[in-house]
């Protein structure tokens, strides 16, 4: 069984083929992402109607070319995956209008696909035969009702905390109450004038200031919300990270950046590992799922691992290259829903936010 994954939810046009090979084991065949890095840079954010205007003009070049490194037409497909939510709905419309001319020209099921799910997703691929060399990953086992697994979804848009029951259906046990955690990254990147995208441009800073053997000595405050909740709020720590960056240069100083990297991604990664500790007391669950863009952080992967081996359950991340944006972790998710017989009708919209989210 082949199934083609297709993304745009917002900037990353890709296009990915998954095998789902005896007993359910997925073999990614090929995966193709086209950044827009470039793009928003200028920006230092992205720009909705410049995101969808590139998707357009990528797209059928993206999906031919995961097509033709798999070695398969659309002809030999078993259905089609599509991200259809959440994201920015110019960007979302655009593989969901595009996913569904293809199916209805192929006469193969198309799956609509929810965008958070599919980054958990990304942990059950068992091989990745799209690397060079091929590579043979760690999947996680297959969650079941009597035996769940606790997912972190952690992205530019999005910070969840979910229990995974099955691949298809999930508990939301926490979230932010307002800006997502790699939006906080992004935007003090920003402030402190660091390359786009600020998240990845701090992860650099910070591990340099680690590895030179000193520790942050700045205090900032936690995104763990107090009380009987697994919620975030990272808006508070971004604005005392701004206001704090402010009031210096009103005195003619300016910020160490490496020191602040460093001591915006302790802070980050202990209010992470706080809730998740607390949340692996409360389920019970032996297996954790990290997964999303802001993942790949060098620090927060090393804060999980090591609560992982604290608290002696079994961790599974997404190798580096499928932490962002990607349609492999889209494919994935589709073989699921197939497996469940989610089919999409052929009205499937794209939706932004908002309920559709989980």
């Amino acid at each position: 069984m082949l199934i083609l994954g297709i993304e745009s939810s917002c900037d990353e046009t890709a296009a990915a083929v998954i095998e789902a090979a005896e007993g359910g084991r997925l073999v990614l065949r090929s995966s193709i992402v086209a950044s827009q890095t470039e793009l928003h840079k200028r920006f230092g954010g992205v720009v909705p109607e410049i995101a969808s205007r590139a998707h357009t003009e990528a797209i059928v070049r993206i999906t031919g070319e995961a097509l033709e490194r798999a070695r398969t037409s659309v002809g030999q497909l078993s259905a089609i995956g599509v991200t259809y939510t959440p994201g920015l709905i110019g960007a979302l419309l655009v593989g969901v209008n595009f996913a569904k001319a293809l199916a209805y020209s192929a006469g193969v099921p198309l799956v609509g696909v929810n965008h958070i799910k599919a980054h958990a997703a990304a942990t059950f691929i068992a091989t990745d035969a799209a690397a060079d060399p091929p590579e043979q990953l760690d999947p996680a086992p297959l969650p079941t009702p009597d035996s769940p697994a606790l997912v972190l979804v952690a992205s530019g848009g999005h910070t969840s905390i979910l229990l995974m029951r099955s691949p298809t259906q999930y508990e939301t046990l926490g979230r932010t109450r307002d800006d997502a955690m790699g939006e906080a990254f992004d935007k003090i990147g920003r402030v402190l004038g660091l390359p786009y995208p600020g998240g990845a441009a701090l992860d650099r800073l910070a591990a340099e200031f680690f590895a030179s053997g000193r520790e942050p000595t700045l205090s900032l405050p936690s995104a763990a919300i107090a009380g009987d909740t697994l919620d975030f709020s990272f808006s508070g720590l971004k604005t005392c990270v701004l206001d704090m960056v402010n009031r210096l240069r009103m005195k003619g100083g300016e910020p160490d950046p490496a020191e602040l990297a460093a001591a915006l991604t302790v802070t980050i990664a202990d209010s992470v590992v706080r809730r998740l500790d607390r949340a692996l007391e409360l389920t019970g669950a032996r297996t954790l799922i990290a997964a999303g863009g802001v993942t790949a952080n060098s620090h927060l992967r090393r804060a999980i691992t090591e609560l992982a081996g604290r608290r002696g359950v079994r961790l599974h991340l997404p190798p580096l290259r499928l932490c962002g944006d990607n349609a492999a972790m889209v494919a994935a998710q589709a073989y699921f829903e197939l497996m469940e017989g989610n089919i999409a009708p052929p009205s499937l919209n794209g939706v932004a936010t908002g309920a559709s989210e989980l």
